[in-house]
């Protein structure tokens, strides 16, 4: 088997390497998307923290 058969694979390579690529993409969101989120709360937070030492000084 040299390395132009495997990446071939039998003629099922459309969907082999398109199914690694949508699972790569899927592991890739399941990271991204949680980071973005964290982010996005810990700036609401301190935006409420500062408005709070505002308000009571």
């Amino acid at each position: 088997m040299n390395l132009n058969e495997f990446f071939h694979m039998g003629g099922y390579a459309f969907y082999v390497w398109t199914s690694y690529g949508i699972a790569l993409f899927v592991l890739l969101i399941n990271v991204i998307l949680p980071i973005l989120q964290r982010k996005k709360i810990l700036g609401r937070i301190a935006r409420a923290a500062r408005r709070t030492r505002r308000n009571t000084a």
